[in-house]
């Protein structure tokens, strides 16, 4: 074994990291807890000078702590998926002693469930795609409850298509409504024209972030997709020749279906699960244009429509032949952080 290397686990906390060393032939040199600070788990973990190979836990914080100790300290670190080392732990009591050790072992055998650790800019943007999602929500929840709130007082017609200018000023004060009634819809209508003006400061600080970013420009050239689609796309999936084929990347986006098969029984069980569910959605919302404007995917909807799919099924397969074309397209360029 090679003695100049020693195999870390690092078990993150806020405050806290646990740090399992390890050497090559798995005894533990030193095990315990460090401030959450690089400077010191370097410190605890490098006292010999050997080379240091680590595992951390993929959670919130982590990456950062990764991206120090690889940059300022030198080390190689692989993020390991929690749910995976979970499973192998094969153990009903944990320990912050216990998973540090895991994490060192499996880095020491080579058998780290590891994840993409995305560069800052990535991580950036999702959290800003995520809050611009999250702003969407609630303006849907609230659209929902002034709808409700008209139809339980059985509020007559509209006198114009919903949500349009029209439609909201007769929603203020609708003929028929209680005095309570109108002013909780005129409060939800504030809200809704706040929220909006919110969206737009979220879109309008994603152009200007993603403005010089190579991947955002050439997924805009696709047809169908916009500036938000861009953006989720490049946010979620961060680079497309990180994957193996495009069978993967469309895997990853939740857009293959689940195989539920048992003895002489075969049957799909609808999409994956395992996804970002944004991700999915807004492929998804891509699909349906492409249906509508691009005649290659509205030739294969209609082909797959006359061969009995239902709307829902023929929309998740060209999302899914989308994706894999996307990927083919994107791999070759080898842009993006």
């Amino acid at each position: 074994m090679n003695t100049n290397v020693r195999f870390v686990g690092l078990d993150y906390h806020q405050n806290s990291v646990q740090v399992c060393v390890m050497d090559g032939n798995g005894r533990v040199v030193r095990n315990r807890g460090c401030a959450n600070d690089w400077r010191q788990i370097d410190a605890f973990a490098s006292q010999d000078g050997a080379r240091v190979q680590a595992a951390i836990e993929s959670c919130s914080g982590a990456a950062d702590l990764a991206d120090e100790l690889i940059e300022r300290a030198g080390w190689s670190v692989d993020i390991a998926h929690a749910g995976y080392v979970a499973r192998i732990k094969q153990n009903p009591d944990k320990t912050d002693f216990t998973d540090a050790q895991l994490l060192a072992d499996l880095e020491r055998v080579g058998y780290v469930p590891r994840v993409w650790l995305p560069p800052v800019f990535v991580r950036l943007l999702r959290q800003l795609v995520r809050h611009r999602q999250q702003l969407v929500n609630r303006r849907r929840a609230q659209k929902l409850r002034v709808g409700g709130l008209l139809r339980e007082w059985r509020v007559g017609p509209a006198p114009a298509n919903r949500w349009t200018r029209s439609w909201i000023e007769w929603a203020r004060s609708a003929p028929g409504l209680p005095e309570t009634t109108c002013w909780i819809i005129e409060e939800l209508l504030d809200e809704i024209d706040g929220i909006v003006r919110r969206i737009a400061r979220a879109e309008e600080h994603l152009a200007r972030i993603t403005a010089h970013d190579p991947l955002v420009r050439r997924l805009m050239e696709e047809r169908g997709v916009g500036l938000v689609t861009a953006c989720v796309l490049r946010a979620e999936i961060g680079r497309f020749d990180r994957f193996r084929n495009g069978k993967q990347v469309s895997r990853f986006c939740g857009l293959s279906p689940r195989n539920a098969s048992s003895g002489a029984r075969q049957a799909d069980a609808g999409l994956i699960g395992a996804c970002s569910r944004m991700l999915r959605a807004t492929i998804i919302e891509a699909s349906h244009r492409l249906i509508r404007f691009d005649r290659t995917w509205r030739d294969l909807a209609s082909r797959l429509r006359s061969r009995g799919k239902p709307a829902s099924v023929t929309v998740a397969a060209v999302a899914n032949r989308w994706m894999r074309r996307l990927y083919h397209e994107m791999k070759p360029l080898g842009i993006g952080a």
